[in-house]
């Protein structure tokens, strides 16, 4: 861990009290009407940063939390709050991490570097895609061109926000959530969007 990834550890806690307190980026999303996918998201699957294809039709029946993550950022401490949300809730939900060079380059590592980086410092099992963009464009990650497209999910088009946006899928394959960065992974909003 570098100098400056310490300082952003340590300061983590600060930066979410700050942010909670004026709820920068703080943001949660809810599809209240129960819309339904146009396409369906089992019909997906990612590349792993360890070179396996996981196809979301083997999560069915699971919920799961897409997250696209930067080892180089301020929110980067919620890694330990997605890997203990993983570990209490692995009966019923998954946390996939999706490392992204999208916000001011903080992510610069290789996908290897990446994962040693997440491993060691946070102690992540959850599994990691192949770094790509995440962020609306012509190489957008094809997962999130299915969360942030309205036309695909069937009702949200935001993008995420910075580091750590997080989306919510359903058992049944329906996207139900956004939350914004300074939304913890253990916070009531997510734990209860979780546990339903």
């Amino acid at each position: 861990m570098s100098i400056r990834q310490s300082f952003l550890k340590a300061i983590y806690p600060v930066l979410m009290f700050y942010n909670k307190l004026v709820r920068k980026r703080f943001k949660v999303l809810k599809n209240e009407r129960k819309a339904q996918p146009f396409q369906s998201f089992y019909n997906l699957s990612v590349q792993l940063n360890n070179g396996k294809e996981l196809k979301f039709d083997s999560l069915k029946g699971k919920k799961i939390l897409l997250v696209n993550t930067a080892s180089d950022c301020g929110y980067t401490g919620q890694y330990d709050d997605l890997q203990k949300l993983y570990q209490d809730y692995s009966d019923r939900l998954m946390v996939i991490g999706f490392p992204a060079n999208d916000f001011k380059h903080q992510e610069k590592g290789n996908d290897e570097e990446i994962a040693q980086f997440c491993k060691l410092n946070f102690g992540v099992t959850f599994p990691l895609a192949k770094k790509s963009p995440v962020i609306k464009g012509e190489d957008q990650q094809e997962v999130f061109r299915w969360l942030t497209d309205k036309t695909k999910n069937g009702w949200n088009n935001k993008q995420p926000s910075w580091n750590f946006s997080k989306y919510l899928v359903d058992e049944k394959g329906i996207l139900t959530s956004y939350f914004d960065p300074a939304v913890s992974p253990l916070s009531e909003e997510v734990i209860g969007a979780v546990s339903v």
